[in-house]
């Protein structure tokens, strides 16, 4: 019976080369220059410090760009307001968002069971598998689970024919 696994994982390899790409950046460029801007990897997530709230929002755009060209979705990444650090610094966390929720491993079943397919979508901790007895009805789920919007970026895997 074919199915399909539907995931939502964080390409860590892209997320350490925008890491770098944008450490290097915010050394060199001019508007950065005093600022000590710095985009760092934590166990949490990540954290953007400068010396000002607008430079920490500022450096965590160019992480953003950095993101975006190497095709991570941000939908990944929760970033909290900035907040005051020790020496005259701002600090802002940004929480990295891995996996799918209970909630919406519901609402994918819950969509899967409305459609008018002959599937059927079972949760697994973290993945939703998704099996029917045609190909073409699995097809047409992963397009309603493309233009669904429950704020997560979804990926298809392991799909069996």
């Amino acid at each position: 019976m074919p199915s399909f696994d539907c995931v939502s994982k964080l390409e860590w390899p892209e997320v350490m080369n925008a890491l770098n790409q944008a450490a290097r950046e915010l050394s060199t460029r001019f508007d950065f220059k005093g600022t000590d801007a710095k985009v760092e990897r934590k166990e949490t997530g990540m954290v953007v410090t400068a010396s000002t709230d607008d430079r920490a929002k500022a450096a965590y755009e160019v992480f953003q760009e950095k993101l975006i060209r190497r095709k991570v979705s941000l939908k990944h990444f929760k970033a909290k307001d900035p907040e005051s650090g020790l020496r005259m610094t701002a600090k802002m966390h940004v929480e990295i968002v891995e996996g799918i929720s209970k909630e919406n491993a519901k609402s994918i079943t819950v969509l899967v069971k409305r459609s008018k397919l002959r599937v059927q979508a079972s949760i697994m901790e973290d993945t939703v598998r998704v099996t029917a007895k045609k190909r073409d009805d699995l097809q047409g789920i992963m397009a309603e689970l493309k233009a669904l919007d429950i704020g997560i970026d979804l990926q298809f895997i392991n799909f069996r024919d």
